[in-house]
C-alpha cells in the first residue's frame, strides 16, 4: 500500500458494477445504496440493506453525476426519491465510520496517537498506517514518513481523529499490523473518493 491510502490490489472476493462508469471492480472501492420502502435511496455502507442493491464507485464526482443524470431510478427501474446533499450524506457516515474502526483499533491495542508514540512506532517497525491529521501543521506532519510498504491516511481533521482516540484533537496516529487494519484502509480509501480533490487537498468541513 503507498502514501495516497488505497488498499492492496485483491483478486478475490465479489464484484459489482457502477451505474455511472459501467467499471466492474470489487465492492471495497464502491458503495452500495438500498431502495426503502417508500423509494427512498439510502447509502448502505455495512451492505446489510435488504433488496436488490444499487453501486456507485466511491467518488464524489460518481455520485453526483448519479444524482443529475436520474442514473438511479434508472438502475432500480423505478421512481426513486434521492435525500439532498447525496455526496456529503455519505461522506458524514464513512468518517464516522472510519473513526469508529479507528476508535475499535485503539481499544484493541493496535492504534496509538501522539508524536512521541507514533515515532516510537514507526522506528520500531512496527506501524503498518501513519494517520494525520488534514488541518495539522506541514511542518510537523513532515517530520514522519509513512511506513515501508505501508499506507497513510491523512483526510480526517484533527477534530475526527480526535473522537477515535477520546481526546479533543490529535494530529498524529498509527495502526499496527493485524486486527482492523484492512478495514480501516479500505473505508478511508473509500472516504478519500468523496473528500479528496486535485489529488492531494482534503475537503475541509464548510466549505
Amino acid at each position: 500500500m503507498g502514501r495516497a491510502g488505497q488498499p492492496k490490489d485483491r483478486t478475490d472476493g465479489p464484484e459489482r458494477k457502477c451505474i455511472v462508469t459501467g467499471e466492474v471492480q470489487p465492492r471495497y472501492g464502491l458503495i452500495r445504496f438500498a431502495i426503502g420502502p417508500e423509494g427512498q435511496i439510502a447509502p448502505d455502507l455495512m451492505e446489510k440493506l435488504p433488496g436488490r442493491g444499487i453501486w456507485v464507485s466511491a467518488d464524489r464526482a460518481a455520485l453526483e453525476k448519479a444524482v443529475a443524470k436520474g442514473l438511479f431510478a434508472r438502475a432500480a427501474k423505478q421512481p426513486v426519491q434521492v435525500p439532498e446533499g447525496l455526496a456529503d450524506l455519505v461522506e458524514t457516515q464513512l468518517a464516522k465510520r472510519v473513526i469508529n474502526l479507528i476508535s475499535l483499533a485503539r481499544k484493541g491495542g493496535r492504534a496509538v496517537s501522539g508524536y512521541e508514540k507514533v515515532k516510537t512506532m514507526l522506528g520500531k517497525e512496527e506501524a503498518r498506517v501513519l494517520i494525520q491529521a488534514s488541518d495539522g501543521s506541514e511542518r510537523g506532519k513532515s517530520k514522519l514518513s509513512t511506513p515501508q510498504g505501508g499506507s497513510f491516511i491523512g483526510w480526517l481533521t484533527a477534530d475526527e481523529l480526535g473522537q477515535a482516540f477520546g481526546r479533543q484533537t490529535t494530529i498524529h496516529a498509527a495502526l499496527g499490523a493485524g486486527g482492523l487494519l484492512q478495514r480501516v484502509v479500505e473505508e478511508a480509501a473509500r472516504l478519500k473518493g468523496l473528500r479528496v480533490s486535485d489529488g492531494e487537498t482534503a475537503r475541509r468541513k464548510g466549505k
